[in-house]
């Protein structure tokens, strides 16, 4: 049996679809502007940041393991926030008490 090349060849070329409309992975958030104004206002959020600065306005300041455990951050990381801080401006204190742990607290006036 023997093929000719026209049996290879379509007859019609096939009609191609109409392309269709994209679609967004989700919908589109409304812009601020968009949103109506209730007249109630909104609570701040309470961030990790905000709970260390609380936390270190404490008399007495604070421990390192107090900051750990409040945030969930390593030891490490809790450092490097209150190195944060002081490069802010603000006075963070260091004290060693009679038991051995260190205590940082945060004074209200910025360094100079």
């Amino acid at each position: 049996m023997q093929t000719n090349d026209a049996d290879l060849v379509p007859t019609t070329i096939p009609q191609t679809q109409p392309k269709r409309m994209r679609r967004m992975a989700r919908e589109p958030q409304p812009r601020p502007s968009d949103i109506p104004d209730t007249g109630s206002p909104v609570e701040p959020r309470t961030t990790k940041a905000s709970a260390i600065e609380a936390l270190l306005r404490r008399d007495g300041g604070v421990a390192l393991n107090a900051l750990c455990s409040a945030t969930g951050w390593q030891p490490h990381t809790c450092r490097a926030f209150l190195t944060g801080l002081r490069k802010k401006g603000h006075a963070i204190d260091k004290t060693k008490g009679d038991d051995g742990v260190t205590r940082w607290s945060v004074s209200d006036a910025k360094a100079t």
